[in-house]
């Protein structure tokens, strides 16, 4: 193997444990735990156990974690009126509305009625608006990018005169990123389904952050030698025995799939510099930065 392997495990435990010692200090010092309060609409699975995990990070490093699950077939007033009491909750140093929302509501309007000081999630477009202007600095950044730059950092990638390449453009994960890169100092090329020569673009990358839902789709042959890789993308492909017939789960009943990336790792990871496992590698980044956030927001509106 050519690339070193970026440990987001590692990386995200150590951020915790800042966390955990800052909360720690927090509360000896008379303050009261930071506070997370976590909005799920309806019950999709997936976003269920997004939010458990954010609830458990909470308990674990000391803070408190105010769940507030609300039906799928919530009115846009009802869910606005719980955002305006939640604003008003000096309990409540931090609000995360667990996305996506019901196709009848308007997501857009949600995120801009959750105050800035409690945008922990970072997607107030006040907040991405800061990010967007050059010399003004967003409260918040939002989690999964943050954790991107922040492992490209601690492993010592140098990002400032990068030709830097994020493939994606979504408004949770690509395009953030590709302003933090520009506020890094890196040169930005963001790759879609309407680039053309893609595979030759992403070649000209010192630093790649694939973010485009789409298992395996670069290639080896598509890396720059010596690059950076951040693999966002976690997608499930089916596993099958030699027969060609799908593998049981003997626990589930259920086909069994194997987590992989938008990045085919045994090809890139024999050019790369520097790679992402996945999983454990930008996927532990997200709620740990989440946590950092939350941390932030209480030392914020407490004066800190």
């Amino acid at each position: 193997m050519t690339a070193q392997l970026i440990d987001g495990k590692l990386i995200a435990q150590q951020v915790r444990d800042e966390v955990a010692a800052e909360v720690a200090k927090r509360l000896a010092a008379g303050k009261p735990r930071p506070g997370l309060a976590t909005v799920l609409v309806g019950d999709r699975v997936d976003s269920a156990t997004y939010v458990a995990a954010k609830q458990k990070a909470c308990n674990e490093l000391g803070m408190v974690s105010y769940h507030h699950p609300l039906p799928a077939d919530i009115s846009q007033d009802e869910l606005e009126r719980a955002l305006r009491e939640l604003n008003a909750d000096e309990l409540i140093n931090g609000i995360l509305v667990q996305l996506p929302l019901p196709g009848h509501l308007d997501e857009e309007r949600v995120l801009q009625l959750i105050s800035i000081e409690k945008d922990v999630d970072g997607f107030s477009p006040l907040n991405i608006g800061r990010l967007a202007q050059k010399g003004r600095d967003p409260l918040f950044v939002p989690c999964t990018p943050y954790g991107c730059i922040y492992l490209l950092e601690k492993s010592g990638v140098k990002i400032e005169g990068a030709n830097a390449v994020v493939l994606g453009r979504s408004n949770i994960v690509g395009m953030p990123a590709a302003l933090l890169l520009i506020g890094k100092n890196a040169t930005v090329t963001v790759c879609h389904s309407r680039t053309k020569n893609l595979p030759e673009v992403v070649r000209q990358a010192d630093i790649l952050i694939a973010a485009i839902g789409r298992p395996e789709m670069v290639r080896g042959d598509w890396i720059k030698p010596g690059a950076a890789i951040i693999d966002v993308g976690i997608n499930g492909i089916p596993l099958f025995n030699e027969d060609g017939s799908p593998l049981i789960s003997e626990k589930t009943g259920k086909p069994r799939q194997k987590l992989v990336g938008d990045v085919n790792f045994e090809e890139a990871k024999e050019v790369a510099g520097f790679i992402t496992p996945v999983p454990g590698g930008v996927g532990p980044m997200t709620i740990a930065m989440l946590m950092r956030n939350t941390l932030r927001a209480a030392q914020i509106q407490q004066g800190d």
